[in-house]
């Protein structure tokens, strides 16, 4: 059996409770993710000189333009989750709804995979940026040294 088969039906039976923290946890981390990408931008700006360093100047320029797509992308995804949340009602309003409910679990799931995607992109790219500065800073630090 496939371990997605698994998690579909799982995320199937879900219920309407276990979606709404799922939709407040995921609002959260999205949140948190937006002001980690501030840091990031200000990081980027303090070392922007030794950045634009021809030996990672394309390795920093690809990363800075990824975290900017990143940065929209979080609003997009906030805004979806925050859709998401506001038709909880669905679930929860004692009406057979069937197609409604089904449409709100494949929902629920689709973003769930959308998220834990973004938050996979979000790490690589963080580590990335983390990596470039951590070795500006090295070398930064040697050059000192020498003087």
């Amino acid at each position: 059996m496939d371990i997605k088969d698994n998690t579909h039906r799982y995320i199937e039976w879900i219920d309407p409770e276990e979606m709404h923290r799922a939709t407040i946890l995921w609002l959260s981390e999205v949140k948190f993710m937006r002001d980690e990408q501030m840091f990031l931008n200000n990081l980027i700006k303090h070392y922007t000189v030794q950045l634009v360093d021809s030996k990672i100047f394309g390795k920093s320029k690809e990363i800075v333009s990824r975290l900017t797509d990143l940065e929209k992308e979080a609003i997009s995804l906030m805004k979806k989750i925050q859709a998401h949340e506001n038709k909880l009602e669905i679930m929860i309003d004692d009406i057979d709804q069937l197609e409604l409910e089904k449409a709100y679990r494949d929902t629920h799931r689709e973003l769930a995979g959308t998220i834990e995607h973004y938050k996979e992109e979000y790490m690589q790219i963080k580590s990335g940026l983390f990596s470039l500065v951590s070795n500006v800073i090295k070398k930064e630090k040697q050059k000192r040294l020498l003087n």
